[in-house]
């Protein structure tokens, strides 16, 4: 059985309600090994899932599962405060670029209460529209309804990735060099809350993360670097809040680079999140792409 963090631990254990815990689910399938952790410990666990975004297969995991559109915060909030929960955590991707999409205003309902505290950004426009600046106003939102975030690789730390080559062959002098470049690129960009991800080739970048995510930044490569052999090094910020937005890759990201042609993944030692660990080193295997913790 998985053991929670002692932080996580200290946390939870102070609450009457402390075997119930609230997960918002995202995109992808870190939402999934999450919802499982916690059940093996025992926990009661009150899903919310993100409209477009969570795996259905979370309503056979859960004790409950509600869909709510991703404005509905006063919904959410409401959702987890019915069911005594006092503590919740955050996995999975959330699209930003729903942001951008009129359309999906209309699908994600935002309510008064999401208007209340995300106004500065999305109406009088004197707060920015950064991935920090908007988590951290969802911290907020429900820490202000009664309910606490928690980092959720606190529920499953053995997703976070150890460092070293974890496939069978290591990279060359040449990727090394790539990787040592990218790692600082990626570093100022994580500082600036851009992206996580580089790709570099010849210690030159040829694309850069935004709103876009990993897997569409990386195939964009593809049209940029015709001969391939690239690195892409995917980097958590220099002051990461684990509660959210955590670096994450699995199988998808190996298929991904080796679509476009590249060589190399670089990711950080104990602050990224690994999913599939056997199937995504296999597959790197297989396909010829080298992962390696740094």
């Amino acid at each position: 059985m998985i053991q929670i963090s002692q932080h996580a631990s200290r946390t939870f254990s102070s609450s009457k309600n402390s075997q119930k815990i609230g997960l918002i689910a995202g995109w992808g399938d870190f939402p999934v090994h999450v919802a499982k952790n916690l059940k093996q410990q025992g926990f009661e666990v009150y899903c919310i899932g993100v409209l477009d975004h969570a795996d259905p297969q979370l309503a056979d995991i859960c004790d409950d599962f509600r869909v709510f559109g991703m404005g509905r915060m006063g919904a959410h909030v409401r959702y987890f405060r019915r069911y005594g929960v006092e503590h919740a955590t955050m996995a999975g991707k959330i699209f930003k670029t729903v942001l951008y999409q009129r359309s999906q205003w209309f699908r994600h309902l935002p309510d008064l209460t999401f208007w209340r505290h995300f106004y500065p950004s999305f109406i009088t426009r004197t707060a920015d529209c950064r991935d920090d600046t908007l988590l951290l106003t969802v911290t907020r939102l429900f820490s202000a309804g009664g309910v606490e975030l928690a980092a959720a690789t606190d529920f499953a730390p053995e997703l976070l990735v150890k460092k070293g080559t974890l496939t069978n062959v290591g990279p060359s002098a040449a990727e090394q060099k790539d990787i040592e470049f990218g790692q600082q690129i990626a570093r100022e960009m994580g500082r600036l809350d851009i992206g996580q991800s580089v790709v570099v080739k010849n210690q030159a970048v040829v694309a850069v993360e935004a709103i876009e995510g990993t897997d569409a930044c990386i195939r964009r490569v593809s049209g940029l670097c015709g001969d391939g052999g690239f690195t892409v090094v995917k980097m958590a910020k220099p002051d990461q809040d684990m509660r959210f937005d955590v670096p994450t890759v699995g199988v998808g990201t190996i298929e991904s680079i080796h679509a476009a042609g590249g060589s190399v993944l670089a990711i950080e030692a104990d602050k990224t999140i690994l999913l599939d660990q056997q199937s995504t080193i296999e597959a790197a295997n297989r396909l010829g792409i080298v992962i390696v913790a740094v």
